[in-house]
């Protein structure tokens, strides 16, 4: 975090939210789509790559966000370790929320499946067709589920304790109000 505001805007606190339901939301929804062969697999895919494609775009936008706005300064007592693990883990989740929906835009263009949201929008693909990049994409887009899902955990367990152990306004920099 950099900067001298002591929170983050209006509109980067609204995005966090929104961003952290509609992750939450896409862990669960791809299990239960990995976990299914039944009628409610095509439902719960449409969701996913729906839900996929808003929280890439809502990941860029808060991505200028974030450039234009900047972030509250850590607090100056705070070890360089952890500033460190701050940093980098800021930019995983970042790296997460744009990957992981052009990683699974990617796997169903290597498929050869079309990318029809509700509404009937339908994406291009932006890979050519390949059984064996599908796999591969495949994979990464599994794999890397799970490393999002203890990223996020990692996130929540950083926010509590700054919020509860070390109570250096960490916390309240994300939190509604003033």
């Amino acid at each position: 975090m950099t900067g001298t505001n002591t929170h983050f805007s209006t509109l980067q606190r609204l995005l966090h939210w929104v961003m952290a339901i509609g992750i939450l939301t896409m862990l669960f929804i791809g299990v239960g789509m990995v976990s299914t062969i039944g009628r409610q697999y095509v439902p719960l895919l449409v969701t996913h790559k729906t839900l996929g494609i808003a929280i890439l775009v809502l990941a860029l936008v808060r991505l200028v966000v974030r450039f234009i706005s900047g972030a509250p300064a850590l607090p100056a007592d705070l070890p360089e370790p952890m500033k460190l693990a701050a940093y980098l883990s800021h930019v995983a989740l970042y790296a997460l929320m744009i990957g992981m929906p052009l990683i699974g835009w990617a796997m169903m263009s290597a498929a050869g499946y079309p990318i029809v949201l509700y509404g009937g929008l339908r994406l291009p693909a932006i890979v050519p067709q390949s059984d064996s990049l599908h796999a591969l994409l495949w994979g990464a887009h599994f794999y890397l589920a799970f490393a999002f899902f203890a990223l996020v955990l990692m996130h929540l367990a950083a926010a509590l304790f700054h919020g509860l152990v070390r109570r250096d306004g960490v916390l309240q920099t994300m939190l509604p109000g003033k």
